[in-house]
């Protein structure tokens, strides 16, 4: 078994909620600090909902379709592939997971999701490190499946037939 996805997750979940922490402990009681005058404030807010604000109060709801996907987003990654090839593929879903976890997390324990980056210069919700890795891993994904990776190789119809 290769621990190396495994231990990245986990990283990147520490991250994540190391940052959360850090918000939690310093932000929350001054609500707001400039980090980049007219570019990026760093702002807490108490997130109940998912992007956007959608499903606000919805706490069970939100946790059983971010499991699902969590469970989607693994069952896929073991199926794909064991080909160099792959290895962005792979990441792209490791920072998706690590994402939907670090967020999961936060509903559990919380109540809610500590969001805490405001870009200033255009309108934008708040975000944190999590919503950067589900962000960046959706786009890499994005990318790699329209351009990169041949159709046939991710059909999971051709696997079950080998």
């Amino acid at each position: 078994m290769n621990l190396l996805p495994i231990i990245a997750v986990v990283a990147l979940i520490l991250l994540d909620q190391g940052t959360k922490l850090w918000a939690l402990a310093s932000l929350k009681p001054i609500h707001n600090m400039t980090l980049v005058e007219g570019f990026m404030d760093l702002t807490f807010v108490e997130n109940r909902g998912v992007a956007f604000g959608m499903f606000s109060g919805q706490r069970w709801f939100i946790l059983l379709l971010t499991g699902v996907i969590a469970v989607g987003l693994i069952y896929f990654y073991h199926t794909l592939p064991r080909k160099k090839e792959y290895v962005p593929v792979r990441f792209s879903l490791i920072l998706v997971l690590s994402g939907a976890i670090g967020n999961i997390i936060d509903r559990v324990f919380r109540g809610y999701v500590v969001d805490f980056f405001e870009f200033t210069f255009f309108e934008w919700p708040v975000f944190n490190v999590a919503d950067i890795y589900v962000v960046v891993g959706v786009i890499l994904m994005t990318f790699l499946v329209l351009f990169v990776v041949k159709d046939e190789d991710l059909s999971l119809k051709k696997k079950k037939d080998e």
